[in-house]
């Protein structure tokens, strides 16, 4: 075996659905408590990618181009009487992984944009008011 350098980084194995789903846990817990207690009912759902019925309904034909996705009813399109449905924030771990390859940011730092971004879905948020929440944790 050659020898590495002393200053070459060690590499291991990506990062698991398991850790991915750690540190979008991490995010949410970091979001100030107005915005915790709104997101009861938000569940957080890791898989590799997006599966073929969903590619299909966003008309998207590559799944390396859907890195994160809500589901479920903005709050801002509930009545009162609306029963409190599951909502759920899905990171595609494989989409994930490839826009970290081509983006100098680490990897912590862009899943919290994906679940802020996601969580701004289930505020009703526009792409203005997600990013001043992203801030936040900053």
């Amino acid at each position: 075996m050659p020898d590495i350098p002393d200053d070459l980084r060690t590499f291991g194995a990506p990062p698991s659905a398991g850790e991915i789903e750690e540190m979008g846990r991490r995010v949410l817990a970091s979001l100030p408590p107005e915005f915790l207690i709104r997101c009861s009912n938000v569940a957080l759902r890791v898989m590799d990618f997006a599966d073929a019925e969903t590619l299909a309904d966003m008309e998207i034909d590559d799944p390396f181009e859907l890195a994160g996705l809500y589901r479920g009813v903005p709050l801002t399109q509930r009545g009162h009487d609306d029963p409190t449905g599951l909502d759920i924030v899905f990171l595609y771990r494989r989409a994930i992984l490839d826009w970290w390859a081509e983006e100098d940011v680490t990897l912590e730092a862009l899943i919290r944009h994906l679940v802020v971004h996601e969580i701004g879905h289930h505020f009703g948020y526009s792409d203005a008011e997600m990013e001043a929440v992203e801030n936040l944790g900053e």
